[in-house]
């Protein structure tokens, strides 16, 4: 669930989900969202009349059950949106009916859809009860015009009113139809990108009833049981003889739950939840994010130096100028984003269409992965182009 800040994302998610996502004390304080949002809901069919609906009654049969992830749509915030776009088998993309089309992380989020594969999107057009027709159809050509050089351009675009739960049906049958499950490869090693990592004791836990750190995120390949024993890549961060060094961790699931409901194994596809060993204090507050779990010793390498295929788009981002993007310069400080993990790198050597990096923060990837590249401009990072590890 994707686009510019207060398009709407965190209330349709809601109207689908009956969950609101923004928890976090900033997010109810500032009315946005600021880390990904996670919420399932249940798609069910009308025996009778076909009518697809988010809610169950006696005539009706369950379709489908789909993970959402709530992503943030404020320009400070495009690194968490990025790390959320490893997640999706497809994307909503909302754009708000009362204002022009594109907004500046409209184009930045199309943008990042583009460079990360994701292939199937569905363009909402919220918040039509605020307009007239003539508003509509002018927002409407909007869109069509700003897709048309897009990989996007024949993506169905969806009028609704989310405040009103208007044309929700509609939209489900649109999901249904263009975000189709894919595949599953569940007989890999598997393989989760942890997006969170929290501590859900309460003040005052007592021993008897304190659980271990949880880990969010979702599954890429294999299947996750509980009992299985469990490595966490780069880990934390400790000091050795004077020098700092990223230790893996190693612990054991002692619980699964997908939503709220508690699961005995956890597949590709949707967001899920590993109830673990670890001691609260490393997990909480997202201190884990970005970290890769799986079978211990078949995890992908850990990278504090890397080398990448360099690919530049023609045009900066989001920014509010239409800018040129400049060749990359040495020691030029990049904020990079592969699958969960955002990290900030220094360019260390450059030859033609690749650059060697220094991390700040160690990366759990393999080589092939994608990486998106944004340089700091007017003391925001906007996005430039991407990466292949070599």
């Amino acid at each position: 669930m994707i686009g510019h800040v207060d398009h709407g994302k965190t209330t349709l998610t809601e109207q689908l989900s009956g969950k609101w996502t923004d928890t976090h004390s900033e997010e109810l304080k500032r009315g946005i969202t600021i880390r990904l949002g996670y919420a399932n809901f249940c798609i069910y069919q009308n025996k009778k009349t076909k009518v697809l609906s988010v809610k169950e009654d006696n005539d009706s049969e369950l379709k489908r059950v789909i993970s959402i992830v709530d992503a943030p749509g404020h320009e400070s915030l495009m690194a968490t949106m990025l790390s959320g776009s490893t997640l999706m088998d497809g994307a909503i993309l909302l754009v708000a009916a009362n204002e022009r089309c594109p907004q500046p992380q409209t184009r930045e989020h199309i943008m990042a859809l583009q460079i990360t594969g994701v292939k199937n999107v569905i363009i909402v057009q919220n918040k039509i009860d605020l307009v007239s027709n003539e508003q509509a159809l002018k927002n409407y050509k909007e869109i069509k015009e700003f897709l048309k050089n897009t990989d996007y351009k024949d993506s169905p675009i969806i009028p609704i009113s989310a405040q009103h739960n208007a044309n929700i049906d509609i939209l489900l049958e649109a999901i249904q139809k263009n975000i189709p499950t894919p595949e599953r490869n569940t007989k890999a090693s598997p393989l989760l990108y942890i997006a969170r990592s929290f501590d859900i004791n309460k003040p005052g836990a007592t021993e008897d009833n304190f659980i271990g750190g949880v880990l969010g995120g979702s599954v890429k390949q294999g299947i996750f049981k509980i009992g299985d024993k469990i490595e966490i890549r780069p880990g934390r961060i400790v000091e050795e003889r004077n020098q700092k060094v990223w230790k893996p961790l190693i612990t054991k699931i002692t619980g699964l739950r997908s939503g709220e409901t508690s699961v005995k194994e956890v597949t590709p596809g949707g967001s899920v939840a590993l109830l673990t060993q670890l001691d609260p204090s490393i997990v909480k507050s997202d201190s884990l994010t970005g970290n890769v779990c799986g079978v211990p010793g078949k995890l992908p390498p850990v990278w504090d130096t890397w080398k990448l295929n360099v690919n530049l788009l023609e045009r900066v981002v989001g920014a509010k100028e239409d800018m040129e993007v400049e060749p990359i310069k040495m020691t030029e400080p990049l904020m990079l984003n592969v699958n969960t993990t955002a990290t900030v790198g220094v360019v260390s050597e450059l030859s033609k269409n690749k650059i060697t990096m220094r991390l700040k923060l160690a990366v759990c990837a393999s080589a092939g992965d994608r990486v998106t590249i944004s340089r700091r401009i007017d003391n925001r990072f906007r996005l430039i182009g991407y990466g292949i590890i070599l």
